[in-house]
């Protein structure tokens, strides 16, 4: 990496820590948008020169996106990883819905806001996970379940050599001792708030916005 392009990363790190760069768009209704589709990207282009920096020696690096829109979000940062490395880089897509211990409480009736069942997809994982450090990629952070079901299904395909975790948004409420390596912007919410992370592959538009309960 020259250092023309190291230090302009930097800067553009240093610029979305400042609080003019994630100062949050009001939108009519209960949305927020806190990350537009430019700071979308800043931000992704930042966690991938975070991955690059904290694995230079590694050969056996792969990213894994768990789905939906996290295997998207994968993507991309894959590409970029690849393009500042140097070198060619594994990756692949994970479903967990077979993992999980929350489908029951997803899609309840009185949840606020409501979270939506799980649509199964289709793993991918083109690699060996024996032995390689894999880095999962999801759009939001919330309890930790969704990492811990990650992390079996993962395991169910090899043994890595670690497992290192990045994510879009981080809004808190943990209930396992899970703690990403890489944030992009942590978001500190109520209960009955939601972060949407829209993705243009599925939803046509690349935003991320904070969802209020109806009359809040």
């Amino acid at each position: 990496m020259s250092g023309e392009t190291e230090r302009g990363w930097r800067a553009a790190a240093r610029t979305q820590a400042g609080s003019a760069f994630f100062m949050p768009e009001p939108r009519p209704g209960s949305e927020t948008v806190v990350l537009t589709a430019e700071q979308m990207a800043r931000t992704i282009t930042r966690i991938a020169h975070e991955i690059v920096e904290k694995n230079p020696g590694v050969d056996d690096l792969a990213i894994v996106g768990i789905h939906t829109r996290g295997a998207y979000l994968g993507r991309r940062i894959h590409a970029l990883v690849r393009e500042i490395a140097g070198r060619e880089v594994a990756f692949g897509d994970l479903d967990i819905s077979f993992y999980r211990d929350d489908v029951a409480a997803r899609g309840a009736i009185g949840v606020v806001p409501r979270t939506p069942q799980p649509v199964v997809k289709d793993t991918h994982l083109p690699f060996a996970v024996d032995g390689a450090t894999v880095v999962l990629v999801d759009d939001v952070l919330y309890t930790g379940r969704t990492i811990r079901a990650a992390i079996d299904a993962l395991f169910d395909y090899g043994r890595p050599a670690a497992v290192q975790l990045a994510v879009l948004v981080d809004r808190g409420h943990r209930e396992l001792p899970i703690r990403p390596d890489y944030v992009g912007k942590n978001m500190p919410t109520a209960l009955d708030e939601r972060i949407d992370v829209r993705v243009k592959e599925c939803d046509g538009v690349d935003e991320v916005v904070l969802v209020r309960a109806r009359g809040v």
